[in-house]
């Protein structure tokens, strides 16, 4: 060994061993050159390195298969159990996030004092052996990884995204932080099927190149969100590798060169780097790719299933049991169990509707324009009536031919070649698989929907409709999905159920005619296990309908309208106009009655045309009905007739904000379509998100995926502001309102309040509230409703108040003045009331300066005055009468000369004197007085003249 001693300074060995130090080149020159330099593997060991040489190229790469052996700078071929890229690297093994990656997470909202979040400091992309998994919550957690390429190249990977409550992007940026122009299709990933990997691949431009790959949940309802899974990253433009990498656990590749490893086949198994795999003993096991083997368990109630053979020539069936394959248990040993034996032959169930048997109990399907229901022959349909075209599943001894059954998992191939479901009779059910977490799936493909020729005509948006009836036995977190696959181009999950559920029925309603696939998967638990523990947890389907099927078979037939006998073709079916039925009499077409609406799949007899409800009137058509913005209604003798028309644009109801645990802020939006358009489902609501992410897409299968046209539509908003997006996010939108029911006006709180009521597909009420002016108790439920089935809207809108009539205004009349009185017409306090009838013009009329009132005042005086008047004469005239005939009585008792002697004191009431006095001459008032003073001192007399009836007359002297 050679030294150097020096005083004061360390002594250093030479290095002179290739252990000692790896070779890297320098970053190219302008030229396009680089140098090969030597770097010690730790510094200060060792001094006197090689002197730096001329490298290769810039552009220079191996083959796949080969790497770039640095002390030659010769490629070199890859050993066995190895494999290279060449000009690439490539990451498939996820047991830790391997070297260069980088998970982050982010939360875009501060806290209340500026502070950032922690709610997300346990946020990451986590490993899962194949495959590496997003985090579940809504925090934004991106996975890094940052590569130089010398030379163009690309990046593409596989993953899952079948979830759109996930935001799922992809972006890439120079060392400048700065993002590297990209298309939509390139950054937003489109959603996958449920078990189904697809790749995505984004060109890279040379020099170095930040990838991220960035999700962010929508927790929204509280139901948890699948994650998105990635594996096989894969990155092209290195320009070299100057290593080899070993396989993994579990695989190997055989032959040197390898650009990639195979698994381990089943029942072996290998270490990194194997050449080969090694056979596992007969008492252990293992599955594809596994690394080790394990003890083969005594077998169990868990380890075998039952099936249904097909019907025999004989028509009988009967219950067999098989042992879920690949088979890992161990019979032969203490505690195991035994196959159960085969079961008893029985008969096998009837065909299914619109398939007849044959001599062999095979099943056929009848023949265009017959039907049969199963039990019987295919019989032609009568005249006047068509075949009832479809497909009706109720007997599952066969699969049928248009159906097909796979299993599928994310994380192996064990399952691959199994059934996922199995026919049971009665029923069909889901097969046993490979592992708990298995995808287990039956697929129905539909060619088409065809109309039947009576309702050709019609201009509904219902070209058929698949109904099922179900029912899951769980023990777990078991889910069953149905889905639906449009022209091929993009599987939608249509609904989910979780957990166990009692036998239901289940029906979806077409409104495009398209090829459609529908598939049902049914996962026993979502977390992998190596040990069988819900092998029990099954979904059974009991039977499926689709209607108006193309090239479907007939059970039934049904009337259809006839040609006249005057026709070329007497008594062919043919299609009836738009909002026609066929009477039940004639088999002719009739015009539905006015405001009426005509069922999608039901046109035999008038009954068919259901009358609109109230306030609402059907389109020409007989299609649907809905509201004109004219409604009327009678109440206490008025009649209130309301405008509408100010509020038929489609209008946006905001609920919120709301927030989620982790503090994302979202709000629920909702459009409306009130009344006008015709009757047209004018509210849109989008999801931009899938709406980006299958721009490419034809419009068929963007009708089913991205919009929901609606009289009442949701959609959850994400602003862009909340979370650093770009733009406001618009997820789950659904439709809350398809039918229009009934317009009503009812009275609360002495205020007028318009309430609009419609109908969804799963007999939900919506109900709107349109008020003039009115406080009202809101929902206690932030989302709008508490079921999620009503749903209560208060939409204050002056626009709501009925039209104005003559009741709600009234007349004030002015002061006579000169001559002349006004008029005023003012509205009644508060106003309740809009357009209608305006306010009458300021009239005026002539008048007289003394009032009426005045007047009758007057002339009552003068009559009671005249009236007083004669009643004082009458009196008068009375009372001196009465005077006479006492001054007679006072005489004739103090009469000394013979006078008649009086038969009574005085004259009775009422009785008129018999003679009457005649005055000779008319006393004065002073001659009156004299005489009264005479009479008193008996000095003078009077002079009465008496008239008497009889003919003596008495003179007083």
């Amino acid at each position: 060994m050679l030294c150097v001693s020096c005083s004061n300074m360390t002594t250093v060995r030479l290095c002179i061993f290739q252990t000692d130090y790896y070779y890297e080149y320098t970053e190219c020159d302008s030229a396009g050159s680089r140098w090969r330099v030597a770097i010690p593997h730790n510094l200060g060991t060792c001094s006197a390195l090689p002197t730096p040489t001329r490298g290769t190229d810039c552009s220079f790469s191996c083959a796949a298969g080969e790497f770039l052996e640095m002390s030659a700078q010769q490629c070199t071929t890859c050993a066995a159990g190895s494999y290279s890229l060449g000009s690439g690297v490539r990451f498939d093994q996820w047991d830790t996030i391997p070297a260069g990656f980088t998970s982050l997470a982010t939360y875009m909202d501060p806290g209340p004092s500026g502070e950032e979040s922690q709610a997300c400091n346990s946020s990451s992309w986590t490993p899962q052996g194949v495959y590496l998994e997003s985090s579940r919550d809504e925090c934004t957690v991106s996975l890094v990884y940052a590569v130089h390429l010398e030379q163009q190249g690309s990046v593409s990977f596989s993953y899952q995204y079948p979830d759109n409550n996930i935001f799922f992007e992809f972006y890439v940026q120079n060392e400048q932080c700065q993002e590297m122009a990209q298309t939509d299709d390139q950054k937003w990933i489109k959603l996958t099927t449920n078990g189904e990997w697809d790749t995505h691949t984004v060109n890279l431009k040379s020099g170095t190149n930040i990838l991220y790959w960035r999700t962010t949940g929508i927790l929204v309802g509280g139901k948890m969100v699948k994650p998105v899974l990635l594996r096989n990253i894969q990155i092209e433009g290195v320009a070299y590798t100057s290593e080899c990498f070993l396989c993994r656990p579990g695989w190997f590749s055989s032959a040197p060169g390898s650009s990639s490893c195979q698994p381990c086949p089943r029942n072996t198994s290998s270490h990194k780097g194997a050449a080969s795999c090694t056979p596992c003993p007969d008492t252990q096991y293992s599955h594809e790719g596994w690394s080790q083997c394990k003890e083969r368990p005594p077998c169990s109630e868990k380890d075998y299933f039952q099936i249904h053979t097909a019907c025999d020539s004989e028509g009988k069936t009967q219950v067999m049991y098989r042992w879920v394959e690949p088979r890992i248990c161990e019979e032969n040993v203490t505690g195991a169990v035994a196959l159960p034996p085969t079961g008893e032959r029985e008969a096998c169930p009837p065909c299914n509707p619109g398939y007849y048997n044959t001599d062999d109990s095979t099943c056929f399907p009848c023949p265009p324009g017959t039907h049969s229901d199963g039990t019987s022959v295919c019989e032609e349909c009568p005249a006047g009536t068509e075949p009832v075209l479809g497909y009706e599943y109720k007997w599952w001894n066969v699969l049928p031919s248009n159906m097909k059954t796979s299993c599928f998992n994310v994380g192996n191939s064990k399952c691959d070649d199994m059934n996922g479901w199995e026919v049971a009779g009665d029923h069909i059910r889901s097969g046993a698989g490979g592992s708990d977490n298995d995808y287990l799936i039956l697929n129905l493909h539909v060619p088409g929907f065809k109309l039947p020729t009576s309702l050709a005509g019609m201009t509904g948006t219902e070209f058929g409709r698949i109904t099922f009836v179900f029912e899951t036995i769980c023990s777990a977190d078991c889910e069953l999905y149905f889905m639906m696959d449009v022209n091929r181009k993009s599987t939608t999950v249509v609904e989910s159920w979780e957990g166990s559920k009692e036998r239901q029925s289940y029906t979806h309603i077409m409104t495009r005619n398209a090829s459609v696939s529908y598939t049902w998967a049914f996962q026993r638990t979502n977390q992998a296990q190596d040990v069988r523990r819900y092998i029990s947890d099954v979904v059974i389907l009991y039977s499926v309908s689709v209607t108006n099927v193309q090239d479907g078979v007939a059970s039934a037939c049904r009337a259809c309208a006839l040609l006249s006998q005057s026709s070329q073709r007497p008594g062919s079916c043919i299609p009836c106009p738009a909002g026609f039925y066929i009477d039940r009499d004639t088999n002719r077409c009739q015009e539905c009655p006015s405001n009426t609406c005509l069922s999608g799949h039901h046109t035999y007899g008038e009954d068919a045309c259901l009358p609109c409800g109230p306030g609402s009137k059907s389109n020409k058509e007989h299609s649907r009905c809905y509201s004109d913005c004219s409604f009327s209604h009678t109440e206490h003798n008025r009649t209130l007739t309301f405008d509408l028309s100010s509020l038929s644009p489609v209008a946006s109801l905001t609920i919120g904000p709301s927030f989620t645990s982790k503090g994302t802020k979202y709000l629920h939006v909702f459009n409306v379509s009130l009344c006008g358009h015709q009757g047209t489902m004018a509210a849109v609501c989008t999801d931009n998100v899938t709406d980006i992410a299958n721009k490419d897409m034809g419009s068929d299968s963007t009708q089913f995926v991205n919009s929901v046209d609606s009289f009442i539509c949701q959609s959850t908003i994400i602003p862009a502001d909340g979370r650093g997006f770009r733009m406001a996010l618009a997820s789950q939108s659904i439709s809350l309102a398809d039918t229009f029911l009934a317009e009503n006006v009812c009275v609360f709180s002495s205020e007028l309040i318009f309430l609009h009521l419609s109908s969804a597909e799963n007999v939900c009420v919506f109900s709107l509230v349109c008020v003039c002016v009115c406080v009202c108790a809101r929902s206690a439920c932030p989302a709008g409703t508490c079921d999620g089935c009503t749903f209560h809207f208060l939409w204050e809108s002056g626009s709501a108040c009925p039209r104005c009539t003559q009741d709600d205004y009234h007349q004030i009349e002015g002061a006579c003045k000169g001559g002349a009185q006004e008029t005023l017409s003012v509205w009644n306090e508060p106003k309740l009331c809009i357009k209608g009838i305006s306010l009458p013009a300021k009239s005026s009329a002539p008048c007289e300066a003394i009032a009426l009132w005045l007047k009758v005042g007057v002339g009552g005086g003068a009559f009671l005055a005249v009236l007083l008047i004669s009643l004082t004469c009458y009196f008068w005239k009375k009372n001196k009468r009465l005077e006479y005939k006492y001054s007679r009585l006072v005489m004739s008792a103090n009469k000394e000369c013979e006078l008649p002697v009086a038969d009574s004191c005085a004259l009775a009431e009422g009785e008129e004197p018999e003679d009457d006095v005649v005055y000779s001459h008319k006393p004065s008032l002073l001659g009156k007085l004299r005489a009264i003073a005479n009479k008193r001192e008996g000095d003078s007399s009077e002079s009465v003249q008496l008239k008497s009836s009889q003919s003596e007359r008495w003179v007083w002297g």
